[in-house]
């Protein structure tokens, strides 16, 4: 698989050898989560990817997962219990676990970490995430379309960059074929909260959205725009049977090839500590069926612009670009950098609103 990474820089010479597993010691790889393993979301596809390494590597590895770990304390408290009782492997797969993690894997140095979104790594603690903005980009370009009332609503958990890379590529995309549309973005400051979600895309709806996006994690928006009558595009899985009539297609990860060799590094001996950002070209990033209600025309812009991304021709980002106040971003032609694009703390000129504190 071609993947985009960048080495931690020295990890090489900082992280000694790592010796094989023998074949009579399972592999015992730990998975954290912050939502029920079976949230119908973000989790659920995390969880799938776990029992596709315990299928592919069977009585090698051993797997266990702790869920529903939705504070920084219980998230510490939880990882160093996983260090203590002889995990050789531990996946944390949320943002809010970065600080815990990177705090236990610096007390247990032998314990090779994972943390997914994070961008703090050590000798022992990778990070690895999906180019989630690519598929933003194919969403708002749908959505440009397919609006009716140049509305397009954004349910939003934390304003950090990986959440605000989403918006701002959604919101460039659907412009750039719809001069007219406008976002508007809703912040519930939780990854998983049903009822939250619920008041956000009822919120959204009544402000004159008719197609939803979001960037939490279970499938309540889509029930709402369901029984709403508008469309929405779901996350992590496939979520149209929640919304038949709704669904245009839903940003999903495939996280389980990731998994499945990162697992055999460690038992080859040949784990380092790395930063993987895989999109659309790898597979990483992938879509739910699209919607037969989405014109033919608009599916081939689709088919085209991923073929773009996955040769490294097209980005979403290339400018001109400026900030939301102005201030220029991009310039002409200009390409911001993956160190650039971590750091996004901001929206582009044009979306409403403001960020929270």
């Amino acid at each position: 698989m071609i993947t985009r990474r960048s080495l931690l820089a020295g990890a090489a010479a900082l992280a000694l050898p790592i010796p094989s597993f023998a074949a009579s010691k399972p592999l015992k790889v730990g998975f954290l989560y912050q939502a029920p393993r079976d949230d119908k979301g973000w989790t659920s596809k995390h969880e799938a990817a776990r029992i596709k390494v315990q299928e592919h590597f069977g009585d090698k590895v051993e797997t266990t997962y702790v869920e529903n770990v939705s504070k920084a304390p219980d998230a510490e408290r939880v990882i160093r219990q996983m260090a203590q009782s002889g995990h050789d492997l531990i996946f944390t797969t949320s943002f809010s676990f970065m600080n815990p993690t990177v705090k236990i894997a610096a007390q247990f140095p032998n314990v090779k970490f994972e943390h997914c979104t994070g961008y703090k790594r050590s000798a022992n603690l990778s990070t690895y995430a999906a180019r989630y903005y690519e598929g933003r980009h194919v969403l708002g370009l749908i959505s440009g379309h397919m609006t009716k009332t140049n509305t397009i609503g954004y349910i939003a958990s934390f304003p950090i960059p990986g959440v605000l890379r989403g918006i701002n590529a959604a919101y460039l995309a659907a412009k750039s074929v719809n001069p007219d549309v406008q976002m508007k973005v809703v912040w519930i400051n939780t990854w998983f909260d049903p009822g939250k979600e619920v008041d956000a895309a009822t919120a959204l709806i009544q402000q004159g959205a008719d197609v939803l996006m979001q960037h939490v994690n279970s499938p309540a928006a889509m029930k709402v725009a369901q029984d709403k009558g508008v469309h929405a595009f779901g996350l992590a899985v496939d979520m149209s049977e929640f919304g038949p009539d709704a669904h245009l297609s839903s940003l999903m990860f495939n996280w389980a090839p990731y998994y499945i060799k990162r697992v055999q590094d460690l038992l080859d001996g040949k784990w380092v500590s790395e930063d993987t950002w895989d999109g659309v070209g790898p597979g990483m990033v992938e879509f739910a069926p699209f919607s037969k209600a989405i014109p033919a025309d608009v599916i081939a812009k689709v088919d085209a612009d991923v073929k773009a991304m996955s040769a490294g021709t097209l980005h979403p980002f290339k400018g001109p670009l400026k900030r939301q106040d102005g201030m220029v971003w991009m310039t002409d032609g200009q390409i911001p950098s993956d160190e650039e694009l971590k750091k996004v703390n901001f929206y582009v000129e044009g979306i409403q609103g403001s960020l929270p504190t």
